[in-house]
């Protein structure tokens, strides 16, 4: 008998008996937010320091966390990935690190930008404010925008640290020290509401940093994580890695009813089923909750090719 007739019948009868075929991603996608809180809270586990006004200096602050966390916010467990970069780059000095450079590359081959959606305190910040009610503003006119951060990346992460040196040899940090907002809000708040010394230390600097901070903090709240899509560094990094790294989004094209749902639930303007491992893909599984037909789900491993439906129906 020729397959096509049985071919409705074969995925009506896989939807009825496997609805809820990616328990996992359904997990993931459900409790990301208390993964996120959890995350943020392993990467800030001295929270003691908050009221003594001093910075954790053990030797958890040699190992780096995946996300954007400021190494001087007084509760860090560890040193942040860019942060570390940053000071090998502008070392008089400098080496190539095997151990950073490893670590971001590892990182972004194992999960992507899986760390933005799930690992990142300051992406859940940012999450956290777009929350408040009121009107939100669409981003999908502004996709250009997107290629801001490898900019921001490329000038103020490499180049300026290593070829704008004093005369010691030394380079400044320049996005942790003129463009990162994390620094302020876990670093020089705290810090100085506790020290009287350093509140009298604060100057220009400062208050440009705290512009930076309130900006983003505004736009957090009108736009979703407008500095993860346009500014952070360390997304351009893992983004570069996303369409190879080992934790991905996987749509299964048989079950796929191309409704638009999942495009129409992104918040990082990706157009899932035509680009499910977009770069700017934080895998935060907002489709895959939304997918009506369950066509949705992560993956891990290298990816096989699917069969055919000719090929499926002339197995069974």
């Amino acid at each position: 008998m020729p397959c096509w007739p049985r071919q409705f019948d074969c995925a009506w009868s896989a939807l009825e008996l496997d609805k809820r075929r990616n328990p996992i991603s359904q997990f993931l996608s459900r409790f990301r937010s208390w993964i996120q809180a959890g995350a943020t809270l392993l990467t800030n586990i001295h929270l003691p320091n908050f009221f003594k006004g001093t910075i954790y200096q053990g030797q958890g602050k040699a190992v780096c966390v995946p996300g954007l966390n400021c190494y001087s916010c007084p509760a860090a467990t560890g040193a942040c990935p860019i942060g570390s970069f940053q000071a090998i780059v502008g070392s008089s000095k400098f080496s190539f690190s095997y151990y950073v450079t490893g670590f971001l590359i590892l990182i972004g081959v194992l999960l992507g930008r899986f760390v933005c959606g799930f690992l990142c305190p300051f992406g859940w910040l940012q999450e956290l404010l777009n929350k408040i009610p009121g009107k939100k503003l669409s981003t999908r006119k502004l996709k250009p925008l997107r290629y801001l951060k490898y900019v921001v990346l490329l000038l103020t992460v490499i180049l300026l640290p290593a070829l704008l040196v004093n005369d010691v040899g030394m380079g400044d940090p320049y996005f942790c020290k003129y463009l990162c907002p994390q620094g302020v809000l876990e670093g020089a708040i705290p810090l100085a509401i506790v020290d009287s010394g350093i509140r009298s230390a604060l100057g220009a600097l400062f208050t440009w940093k705290l512009v930076v901070l309130i900006a983003v903090v505004v736009l957090s709240v009108l736009i979703y994580r407008p500095f993860c899509k346009w500014v952070c560094p360390l997304g351009a990094l893992y983004a570069l890695m996303n369409k190879v790294s080992l934790l991905g989004i996987k749509v299964d094209q048989h079950r796929c009813i191309s409704c638009g749902t999942c495009a129409k639930t992104c918040k990082m303007d990706v157009k899932v089923t035509e680009s499910p491992n977009h770069t700017e893909c934080i895998r935060c599984g907002k489709c895959i909750r939304a997918c009506p037909t369950d066509a949705i789900g992560f993956s891990y491993g290298l990816s096989l090719p699917e069969k055919q439906p000719n090929q499926q129906c002339e197995e069974n």
